[in-house]
């Protein structure tokens, strides 16, 4: 009997222990568990993205931390994924679609292992006060700077917020916060700096402060089937702000902006404008050149198949007087225009104010070809005012075909003052034929000896020209 009940007694002991080790385990194995989860939680704040590429050096900003609300700031996130993505060639640094990423000034700098592409497929949102804006950051928004062999394509779009930059009142405010400067440094949405073979495609930019992209000290630029656009009540808002740039091709995209669809300025050589439709806005403009006397030259330039529709301006060239340097080697041709204000214009009197000091000096203009132009005009059909000390030459108008529109309210006559070259082809309005002068053997030979001194200002002979900023 004594037996049996301590073997009783021994298997409930062994039952009691085993009891207590199975739940020791399990509180353990919880335990690990919830720590487990803690840290999972607070590395990765939305775990339904995998923070490891599912494709080989893709590098998602969700992974980073970015939270894709539109309202928490993911700079850090797009930094951090840039500085990732930067060291491995062949990158991809990806914004999903359907988010929304604030993303306060940042610059992204190079130099960058090869073929580093940015694939935008969601929203990327500035920020939309203006007096959130640091005061060192004015100049641009998203600052790519020395990056090579680097392409932006997606779907996605890039939104400047720019609403309250255009509101004197709303200026006010930050010009009483910083400095009174404030106002004239509304910042360019996209800038490239120093940058070489950059590919841009399919991404929408719309609602900058001021320029939507700009390219400046670059080269080897291709902008292929984008949308850029903001409202004409947007001031100074270039679509594509080109500087110092060479060898850029810009095809197949509708830009509509406040200012200038595509503006060309001082240092930018070998441009091939083509296939964009343009409007609103004040057209397609080599310049303003040569501003506060600077030197400025501008070469080799193309803009062909283009349609023009409700702007101020279609084809133009301005320059500001006194300025040194020159425009040459320019062809405008098969331009469509419709309600355009002057589809054709040189204007070597250009002024941003009321009045403007009259100077001697200019930038001269010589080899400018306008060609198969045609359409609507409301107030002047060709409009070419050279400056009084030195010509234009060489200036070829063909196949003018351009009537009133039915808001006319200006002149039929072609006006032409100072400017040299031949028309042909078939001219409408007719006064288009009588409008350049012929000759010019002596003006030539001055604009020539001109050009040789220009030459050696840009060369530094004789100074250097103003650096962009940086």
């Amino acid at each position: 009997m004594k037996r049996n009940n301590s073997f009783s007694q021994l298997f409930f002991m062994s039952l009691l222990v085993l009891i207590f080790v199975t739940f020791s385990v399990d509180a353990r194995n919880t335990n690990i568990k919830k720590k487990l989860h803690k840290h999972h939680k607070k590395s990765h704040p939305l775990p339904h993205y995998d923070p490891h590429p599912i494709q080989p050096n893709t590098f998602d900003i969700m992974s980073f931390g970015a939270k894709g609300n539109g309202v928490s700031d993911d700079s850090e996130a797009f930094l951090a994924a840039w500085k990732c993505a930067c060291k491995v060639s062949g990158a991809t640094i990806k914004v999903p679609e359907k988010l929304k990423f604030l993303i306060k000034p940042i610059t992204l700098q190079g130099p960058c292992m090869p073929d580093l592409t940015l694939q935008i497929d969601g929203t990327i949102l500035a920020p939309p006060e203006v007096s959130s804006w640091p005061k060192s950051n004015l100049f641009q928004w998203i600052n790519f700077k020395w990056v090579q062999n680097f392409t932006i394509k997606g779907y996605g779009t890039i939104d400047g917020q720019g609403s309250n930059w255009w509101s004197s009142s709303k200026l006010y405010d930050i010009q009483k916060t910083h400095s009174k400067q404030i106002p004239s440094m509304k910042p360019t949405a996209i800038r490239f700096y120093s940058s070489n073979f950059v590919k841009i495609r399919d991404i929408k930019i719309k609602n900058s402060p001021l320029c939507h992209l700009k390219f400046d000290n670059s080269k080897g630029i291709k902008v292929d089937n984008i949308t850029i656009s903001s409202p004409e009540n947007s001031p100074n808002t270039d679509g594509i702000h080109l500087q110092n740039t060479q060898d850029v091709e810009i095809q197949h995209s509708n830009i509509g902006t406040g200012d200038d669809c595509v503006s060309i300025q001082t240092g930018c050589s070998n441009i091939h404008v083509h296939h964009i439709k343009c409007g609103p806005g004040h057209g397609i403009s080599l310049g303003g050149l040569g501003k506060d006397k600077s030197v400025a030259c501008v070469s080799d330039i193309i803009v062909e198949d283009i349609s023009m529709k409700n702007t101020l301006y279609g084809a133009r060239i301005k320059t500001w007087q006194g300025g040194n340097g020159m425009v040459k080697n320019v062809s405008f041709s098969r331009i469509k225009v419709y309600d355009v204000m002057y589809p054709v214009m040189i204007d070597q009197y250009y002024c941003d104010k009321q009045i403007c000091k009259n100077q001697t000096g200019t930038v001269i203009i010589s080899g400018v070809k306008f060609d198969q132009i045609s359409g609507s005009y409301t107030l002047q059909p060709v409009h070419l005012a050279c400056s009084n000390s030195i010509p234009c030459t060489d200036v070829d108008l063909t196949d003018i075909q351009l009537r009133p529109s039915l808001s006319y309210r200006g002149m039929q006559q072609a006006m032409c003052w100072n400017s040299y070259g031949k028309s042909q082809g078939q001219l409408v309005p007719s006064s288009i034929d009588y409008c350049l002068r012929s000759g010019g053997g002596l003006i030539k030979r001055i604009a020539k000896s001109h050009d040789s001194n220009q030459r050696g200002l840009k060369k530094g002979k004789y100074g250097t020209e103003k650096k962009s900023e940086k």
